[in-house]
């Protein structure tokens, strides 16, 4: 018998785009106008909708601001909770970086929100603070996932942890957004490969210099695949 359930994703999907339509045409406004100078009524009418369904997806001006960050912690919220507890046992710190760079990677596709957002917040003290606010609930979120998963772990070490890995994502996502880097999910996950977990100090980097010689001919696909076998055997 069919069922609903396939097209929930598309569903899901469709109204977090609307949502973001909504933020973008604000921080737009807010950016042109000011933000105590914007209506709730000029967002909506920019966004293409009524100010009744306005109020039904956020609350204030203030939410319209930080509606992606709400995205942002569900899908990381339903990606931790969705590591099999095997997994999670191997090692939880990788989950956490892992949810984090995620949460980059869609940054990265919503760019221009998020350099509006960057450049609005920067100019009104409220929304300053309710930055600091959603940074913590980051924080919280991969916080009490390795409590429940790093049982005995002191929880200072949780704590520290958490507050790295949120502090590394926010300096260079904030780094892309003022256009001063082209920082890649590979730069944080190599930045956040860095951060001491649980106390352990992350492996040093070797010293040891391989040095390699090809035929000229060779493409370079076929150079990363020999590379690649090559360095399996070291």
């Amino acid at each position: 018998m069919p069922t609903d359930q396939p097209a929930r994703p598309r569903a899901d999907a469709d109204s977090t785009q609307r949502r973001l339509t909504v933020v973008d045409q604000a921080l737009r406004l807010f950016a042109e106008k000011g933000y105590e100078a914007t209506t709730v009524d000029e967002i909506a009418e920019a966004a293409g909708i009524s100010r009744r369904t306005f109020f039904r997806q956020f609350r204030s001006k203030e939410d319209v601001v930080f509606a992606d960050h709400e995205s942002q912690l569900a899908q990381a919220r339903a990606f931790l909770e969705s590591t099999p507890l095997e997994a999670a046992q191997g090692d939880p710190w990788d989950a956490v970086c892992e949810a984090v760079v995620e949460v980059f990677e869609r940054f990265t596709q919503w760019r221009e929100i998020a350099a509006r957002r960057y450049r609005v917040v920067r100019q009104v003290p409220t929304l300053r603070e309710r930055e600091i606010v959603t940074v913590f609930r980051y924080e919280r979120l991969f916080t009490d996932y390795l409590r429940g998963r790093l049982q005995g772990t002191a929880d200072l070490e949780l704590v520290q942890f958490t507050a790295a890995v949120t502090a590394t994502h926010n300096y260079l996502l904030r780094r892309m957004v003022r256009g001063e880097s082209a920082a890649s999910p590979a730069d944080l996950r190599a930045a956040l490969a860095a951060i001491p977990r649980g106390g352990r100090e992350p492996a040093p980097a070797s010293d040891e210099m391989v040095v390699a010689v090809f035929p000229r001919d060779l493409s370079p696909r076929q150079v990363a695949d020999l590379l690649a076998r090559r360095l399996d055997t070291l």
